[in-house]
């Protein structure tokens, strides 16, 4: 058996768009202050409910999940919140959003403090996931999802849009 060359032609691929699917005001408690572990400051933050609404899905955030929170020294926050939504119709959507938020640390500092701080300062993306039982919803399974968030004293807002 001899090896063959193959020749590629140059394609060029589309860029990646995105659709807003919906838009989520989600109501927290006051943080939890863990302390300084090996991994940096450790917070868990409750989710107390809160509002989603969109072209793509519109519903209530339940109480129950929460974000759990690691803040390195350079005050890099990575974030995990897992919770879930009530769509309109009944049906439940788990949300697994992992991220990062990252600013000047003056901004970082009031942020801690539960203090308003300029969305337009901090750094806020994050990578939702989404699972579902529902059909209707099944889509949300089978794409990506980028969303730009900013942190107010007593919620968290979010601007989710689909990557096609």
């Amino acid at each position: 058996m001899t090896l063959q060359a193959v020749t590629l032609r140059a394609v060029t691929l589309p860029a990646p768009t995105l659709t807003h699917v919906f838009d989520a005001r989600i109501a927290v408690a006051v943080p939890v202050e863990v302390g300084i572990t090996t991994a940096g400051s450790r917070r868990v933050i409750a989710i107390t409910g809160g509002t989603v609404t969109g072209p793509g899905l519109t519903g209530r955030i339940l109480p129950g999940g929460a974000d759990y929170q690691t803040i390195a020294g350079d005050g890099l926050t990575q974030l995990h919140a897992r919770y879930v939504i009530e769509a309109a119709d009944g049906a439940l959507v788990y949300v697994e959003n992992t991220g990062l938020r990252f600013g000047p640390p003056e901004a970082l500092e009031r942020l801690r403090r539960g203090e308003p701080v300029d969305p337009g300062l901090i750094y806020f993306r994050t990578a939702p996931r989404f699972e579902t039982a529902s059909p209707p919803l099944a889509w949300m399974q089978t794409s990506l999802f980028l969303a730009t968030g900013a942190r107010a004293p007593d919620h968290v807002s979010l601007s989710v849009y689909r990557v096609g």
